[in-house]
């Protein structure tokens, strides 16, 4: 039996970013991952076992979030050989009419482009940042806090961020308008700002990556995604998104931490309503003097991992809160990468290479982003036309694949369990290897429309179905953020009130990852914030106070 202060479930990039809050805090840290390489859903690997020279983003790959947190600067990555490149252009989309939307990082060279379709348009596009932009701006300080710290969320407020929030709901009309917004949809703002397909279908495709048709309401925040393409702008680590992992991993280690993969939790252990410890696979028991923390969602913790009796003891209602509140509405990613002998060419839309820098978004019209999300949730597969979001990360960042070569990743959306398919397939979902490719053929059919060379060019390929990908990250329903990223599952509610502060009932048990505030994707603030709050939890009783104190005094001071 190994003895640790803290265990940590699953060694995602949050559970490693949490980790090093905690090891810099002078705590013994032990990390335990199920598969072979740290990472979880921030991994670059060879994937094309005759193109091992190929290597491929897993699943995250554009990074905007963590550049809205202090996490690089605070944990000082760069020295761990995290080096981001940002990426400019950051979208295009083609058209089937032949028209294309090109997105810079400068909003006033992306209106150019627009204005060559529609002036109205072009402008309406500057306000629709400027908007954004001030409410991200408003969050941001909301996101880097524990979700019920109201001291640590007031601190993080500065000048500018207390101006773009007032800005914004900073009168009584101001605010219910905000709300108002808030209420709508992403495809609701799209319609009342811009009158072409060109314009709104791509931001109602990268609306619809909070994984819900851009019809859903109660998320327009979805429209969000477009204007942190211009600021704080989208990037990607140099050697892939595993780069972010391997720059944690060397500082986890460099500061004591110790990290085992192959080593699935089976159980948490209890003793007295305390969390003790864990028992892997292999029956190896580690124990945790000061706390066991998750970076696997809530279900699986309370539903699977604990004794029910131990849970029924610490809160009779959670198991089945847990187990019929949570919404995960069954739409996933069918994940598809590539090896290409030269790059993809779009020969109908005045193809440059440089458009290739970004994200390509195959995205014809409002109308088929939303069939593409509105189908998945009851088991249909949306191949008959194919939308996508594709990126060919080598014209930003060569150093993935051979000289002259170049890989491409493709985000196809696709449901978990298939229609009419219930007990047949990998875990009963219905997705068999025949299927994947099926489908994969009609995808790589609907790009090839487009950019023609993507059949002669490709020299092999790899398709991972939504069922394989649940598997490999272990998440239920195969849900990369772990449960949806919907309005009633966020902030204080995420993944539910009573556990949305990263405590858990269970004491010594906290929670973190993309289940828990302020979401999926990759930002460590989860990671950063369930530290905080572990870190507090160990202080005096006495220190909220002093806190306080400190905040209202700086706060005159000012």
């Amino acid at each position: 039996m190994s003895n640790y202060d803290v265990i940590i479930i699953g060694a995602g990039h949050n559970g490693l970013v949490c980790a090093a809050y905690l090891l810099k805090a002078g705590y013994t840290v032990l990390l335990l991952e199920k598969r072979p390489v740290p990472g979880g859903a921030a991994t670059t690997e060879a994937l094309i076992p005759e193109l091992p020279e190929f290597r491929f983003n897993r699943c995250a790959i554009d990074h905007e979030f963590i550049h809205l947190g202090p996490v690089v600067e605070e944990l000082e990555l760069t020295k761990y050989g995290l080096e981001y490149l940002y990426c400019d252009p950051v979208v295009f989309c083609p058209h089937p009419d032949g028209t294309y939307f090109l997105a810079h990082q400068s909003v006033e060279k992306t209106c150019a482009g627009i204005a060559q379709y529609s002036e109205r348009d072009a402008r309406k596009y500057a306000e629709f940042v400027d908007l954004w932009q001030r409410t991200i701006n408003a969050m941001i300080p909301i996101f880097n806090a524990p979700p019920k710290s109201i001291i640590d969320i007031a601190r993080n407020y500065d000048v500018k961020k207390v101006k773009d929030f007032l800005s914004v709901v900073g009168s009584t009309n101001k605010a219910l308008d905000f709300i108002r917004t808030m209420l709508s949809s992403a495809e609701d703002i799209l319609h009342e700002y811009f009158d072409t397909e060109t314009v709104k279908a791509p931001l109602a495709r990268l609306a619809a990556e909070m994984g819900v048709p851009p019809s859903q309401k109660n998320l327009a925040i979805g429209a969000m995604m477009m204007a942190m393409r211009h600021h704080p702008g989208m990037a990607r680590p140099r050697g892939g998104t595993g780069a972010l992992t391997a720059a944690l991993v060397r500082l986890v280690k460099s500061l004591g931490g110790e990290i085992l993969t192959e080593q699935m939790v089976k159980q948490i252990l209890v003793d007295e309503g305390r969390a003790v410890g864990v028992r892997v696979a292999t029956g190896q028991e580690y124990r945790a003097k000061y706390g066991v923390i998750s970076n696997i969602d809530a279900r699986r913790v309370f539903l699977q991992l604990i004794d029910p009796s131990e849970v029924d003891s610490a809160d009779e209602h959670l198991r089945e809160r847990l187990d019929r509140r949570i919404v995960n509405n069954n739409e996933t990613i069918l994940k598809i990468d590539l090896a290409m002998s030269e790059p993809l060419k779009f020969i109908h839309h005045d193809h440059k290479d440089e458009y290739l820098i970004g994200s390509v978004l195959i995205a014809d019209s409002v109308k088929h982003v939303e069939i593409a999300h509105t189908d998945p949730a009851i088991g249909r597969i949306p191949d008959a036309d194919p939308s996508m979001y594709i990126v060919q990360p080598t014209m930003l960042d060569p150093t993935m694949a051979p000289e002259g070569h170049h890989t491409v990743w493709i985000e196809f959306f696709a449901p978990y369990h298939v229609e009419n398919a219930e007990g047949t397939g990998l875990n009963g979902t219905g997705w068999t290897d025949e299927l994947k490719n099926k489908v994969a053929d009609r995808v790589v059919d609907k790009l090839a429309d487009y950019a023609p060379n993507v059949k002669t060019a490709t020299i092999g390929r790899a398709v991972e179905s939504p069922a394989e990908l649940g598997e490999r990250l272990g998440s239920y329903k195969g849900n990369y953020y772990h449960i949806d990223m919907t309005l009633e599952q966020m902030v204080f509610f995420r993944p539910l009130p009573e556990i949305a502060n990263y405590k858990t009932p269970i004491e010594n048990l906290y929670l973190t990852g993309a289940g828990t505030h302020p979401g999926g994707s990759i930002s460590g603030m989860p990671g950063r914030n369930c530290a905080r709050v572990f870190l507090q939890s160990k202080q005096s009783f006495l220190q909220p106070f002093r806190d306080a104190g400190s905040f209202v005094k700086s706060a005159f001071n000012r």
